[in-house]
């Protein structure tokens, strides 16, 4: 290749810049691509947490975070900031992760400039155009833009052609969130909440913070929790509670004087990583740890009705248990009793990937970015 390739890649939350670091830090250790980091911080702390971290600076930061700010005014605010940088800095392709708005409006940005978008954890897919909101919209409409698919598993890719999207464009590389797990883990981990465990007990690691979950749903399931630790006194949760006032309210209030309950500050990506593997089981209504958790051998329970990532259901590493109090505890008890049924969740096959994602896509990117270069006698690379 004559030169390198720019590549820019767009994030501005927590699970975003854990799934973009594996991509970018193997960018700077290779001389075919030049690496250009946006941020648009749609997430501040949580965002800045992984960035030191993973020791990446960005090369620009939109800081575009605002108290109780609404999706159009955050989607009006990362076009206009993107549509600025990407004129200056003329990238040849940019990527973007997943399904926050920070993805769709990168997207949309790119779409206005004419610069070609590789989608990162391309064709995850409910069919509910509500359920996640926004998130299963933003991805739709983020493929619906895309040049270039990175599907994390087969049924990924299956679901972007159903779409009619191009299947020379779509790769099956794996999750990117395995190669992270790589970088973080460590045997001899320490935290001030695992010397607050007895000895012997079980630990379940809870993470709850969907908009969709705010509100009852959320009550339903602190309410479970707090039984099964009261009726059970080898059972102790730890619980990063998410800094959105409307979380940190109904934990206070419903787990903020259970003995058993060990509500922390939201951790980041080291803490989080290193907590789950010391974990029994994980209760989630995030994304990345339905990824994440098999490759450390952990059960999920999934706190909501349906998932984008069946893959794990069918492999039997997750289990959707909804919020209905009386699901949600049955659940619990079953794995905290059942040690057939935990197993089998544990030793389940981790469907997500090998933990080289990130070379299989840039690996791609080169490829074909080379394939256009030699066909075109070194013409400008768009598509």
């Amino acid at each position: 290749m004559s030169k390198p390739l720019k590549v820019m890649t767009v994030f501005g939350t927590r699970p975003e810049a854990i799934k973009m670091a594996p991509i970018i830090l193997r960018m700077h250790e290779d001389k075919n691509f030049e690496p250009i980091t946006v941020v648009t911080a749609q997430h501040r702390e949580m965002l800045d947490q992984v960035l030191k971290i993973f020791k990446i600076t960005p090369d620009y930061d939109l800081n575009v975070m605002k108290p109780n700010q609404k999706l159009d005014e955050l989607t009006a605010r990362v076009v206009t900031g993107l549509t600025t940088i990407i004129s200056q800095v003329n990238p040849d392709i940019v990527l973007v992760h997943g399904d926050t708005t920070t993805t769709f409006t990168a997207a949309l940005a790119c779409f206005y400039n004419q610069v070609p978008i590789g989608h990162v954890e391309a064709g995850l897919r409910t069919w509910d155009k509500y359920s996640p909101f926004p998130e299963e919209m933003n991805r739709q409409m983020t493929d619906v833009l895309a040049d270039f698919y990175f599907a994390p598993t087969e049924l990924s890719k299956r679901n972007l052609l159903r779409e009619h999207h191009a299947a020379t464009n779509i790769f099956v590389t794996g999750n990117t969130a395995i190669d992270a797990l790589q970088e973080t883990v460590k045997t001899d981990y320490k935290h001030d909440v695992l010397n607050q465990i007895k000895p012997g007990n079980r630990v379940i690691l809870l993470t709850m913070h969907r908009r969709e979950n705010l509100g009852q749903p959320m009550t339903n399931v602190f309410q479970a929790v707090k039984e099964v630790v009261e009726q059970h006194n080898n059972v102790e949760v730890i619980y990063p509670v998410h800094l959105s006032p409307n979380v940190q309210k109904v934990a206070q209030r419903v787990l903020g004087h259970v003995d058993c309950v060990h509500l922390v500050e939201p951790l980041d990506v080291l803490d989080f990583h290193n907590l789950a593997a010391k974990s029994d089981f994980i209760m989630t209504d995030s994304g990345g740890v339905q990824e994440e958790a098999p490759s450390l051998n952990k059960p999920v329970l999934v706190l909501r009705d349906e998932t984008e990532r069946p893959e794990g259901v069918t492999a039997g590493t997750l289990k959707l248990i909804g919020t209905d109090k009386n699901n949600v505890k049955k659940a619990m008890i079953e794995l905290l009793t059942n040690t057939d049924l935990y197993s089998r969740m544990a030793e389940a096959k981790n469907p997500y990937g090998d933990g080289h994602a990130a070379k299989y896509i840039l690996s791609d990117i080169r490829q074909y970015f080379s394939e256009i270069e030699k066909h075109s006698g070194n013409a400008e690379r768009k598509i």
